[in-house]
């Protein structure tokens, strides 16, 4: 999985121009429909990334505001791209394409998790424990294609053009076994590993530091190489995820990210913890049901 062109991406940055395009055509959306014999909200949802438009449909829409035949064919280009299947497509069944496209194209992922190890990180044990915990009456062979695609995804931070990932890890997520002592064990040992890919950055945030910027929740930020390409905010949840791309958004959680980051310890502290953890885990020294001090 070496492809780093994403047709969602394609798709996002498609709607942003013919948007733009409109904008300065000085056309309404309501305008554009009723040339093109269709909804409104079927042109929102091109230009917000959320539908794919058809070669022709994007021919139409820039005839209509009178954009050259050059700058058409390029973005008719784009149309056609942001039509192709990425390689996630077969298994939009077991997880959210829309993420999965703009991790793919992603320049640099930086995340805060408050209570897993997150996917890029995760062995393929420590996955299949997760999915079965959340997912008691899954049928095993989706738990084991769930678990497949989450390994297919890791291949981001070792191809040769790699992204960058940097995560703050809250205590808890070190701290609590997921799949039995072994399987944590092992998963602790594999952070370890990670961490030595010079594209990888891993620090924790002790329980010491109290309350702190990120207590809302785990998030997301996704950064693109291209100025069209605006950066993305994913905040996950139980029942799904949820985007945020407004610039007020997008400036709160960087400030949120840099506050944690301060907080948390340096990435050889952190590293050097964890690689003790995994071999005295915390759960050893702190029994199940004993009171804390």
């Amino acid at each position: 999985m070496s492809e780093r062109r994403s047709p969602t991406i394609r798709r996002r940055r498609l709607g942003a121009e013919l948007r733009r395009l409109r904008d300065e055509a000085g056309i309404t959306i309501d305008a554009v429909a009723e040339r093109l014999e269709c909804s409104a909200s079927k042109i929102s949802r091109i230009e917000t990334g959320h539908t794919t438009a058809s070669p022709r449909d994007v021919r139409d829409m820039l005839l209509i505001y009178g954009v050259s035949e050059v700058e058409s064919e390029e973005l008719v280009q784009i149309a056609r791209e942001a039509r192709q299947r990425g390689w996630w497509h077969p298994f939009n069944s077991v997880l959210s394409g829309a993420y999965v496209g703009m991790e793919a194209a992603a320049r640099r992922v930086r995340a805060y998790e408050q209570q897993v190890v997150p996917g890029l990180l995760q062995s393929a044990d420590y996955a299949s424990a997760m999915i079965r915990l959340a997912r008691p009456d899954m049928p095993s062979d989706e738990v084991t294609q769930r678990v497949r695609v989450r390994s297919n995804r890791q291949s981001l931070l070792t191809q040769d053009d790699p992204i960058d990932l940097w995560v703050v890890l809250d205590e808890a997520v070190v701290s609590r076994p997921v799949g039995g002592e072994e399987v944590m064990s092992a998963q602790l040992a594999r952070l370890v590993e990670m961490a030595k890919l010079p594209n990888v950055t891993i620090q924790l945030l002790p329980f010491r530091v109290g309350a702190h910027a990120g207590m809302d929740g785990s998030f997301t930020i996704l950064d693109f190489s291209e100025p069209g390409d605006p950066d993305v905010v994913y905040a996950e949840n139980a029942t799904g995820g949820l985007f945020l791309e407004k610039s007020d958004e997008l400036q709160r959680f960087n400030y949120i990210f840099d506050q944690i980051r301060i907080l948390a310890m340096r990435p050889e502290e952190s590293i050097a913890h964890i690689a003790e953890l995994a071999e005295e885990p915390l759960w050893k020294w702190r029994p199940r049901g004993s009171p804390q001090t």
